[in-house]
């Protein structure tokens, strides 16, 4: 029986290495991205990038950019799919959401860059789209922000909190180690 579950790999590209981004948290997260994709394709589960793509010349993510290359970390293999956005969300302007239903799957486990932007923003239509959503959260991270009145948030503070906003509304967030630990239990 083909595996009704993808592993969703978000914008983990070599542009979140500049230094404009600023300060980061969970500087693991490629390697427990990596260590989910080893166990993933070792059980022949489907593996689906995103890709974020900018029209602006001027942007790390222009495919004239080497930002917009996929960390060699988490290089996809030749049979994965990869499909490139141009906005926060994987669904929008893509075929994600087709292709998750032609591949009959509904449960979809989201990882990448970053917690507040891209991947909460896909993480939310994945679970309004009615899929069964897991977020794993040491497999993404956030960067410092600086909001409306001008106060700095450091990037553990946005990335637990946008974990808290999404967490059994939108998604089950789950921790690198308890996702594997799942997926090693047999199963009835």
């Amino acid at each position: 029986m083909k595996p009704n579950k993808a592993l969703v790999i978000v914008d983990v590209q070599e542009a979140f290495e500049d230094s404009k981004w600023g300060e980061r948290n969970n500087i693991e997260a490629e390697s427990n991205i990596r260590r989910i994709l080893e166990l993933w394709r070792e059980k022949g589960y489907p593996v689906i990038y995103i890709q974020h793509q900018s029209d602006d010349q001027d942007s790390v993510f222009h495919p004239k950019h080497k930002g917009f290359k996929i960390k060699s970390i988490v290089k996809p293999n030749a049979d994965e799919v990869i499909f490139t956005k141009k906005v926060n969300s994987a669904f929008i302007g893509t075929r994600l959401q087709e292709h998750l239903n032609e591949s009959h799957i509904n449960e979809v486990v989201i990882t990448g860059l970053t917690t507040p932007h891209c991947v909460s923003t896909t993480t939310r239509m994945s679970g309004n789209l009615g899929f069964k959503t897991f977020l794993i959260s040491d497999a993404t991270a956030a960067y410092g922000l600086t909001d409306q009145n001008g106060i700095y948030h450091k990037p553990e503070c946005i990335h637990d909190i946008t974990l808290a906003t999404l967490h059994e509304e939108f998604a089950t967030i789950f921790s690198t180690e308890q996702l594997i630990s799942d997926m090693e239990l047999p199963k009835d």
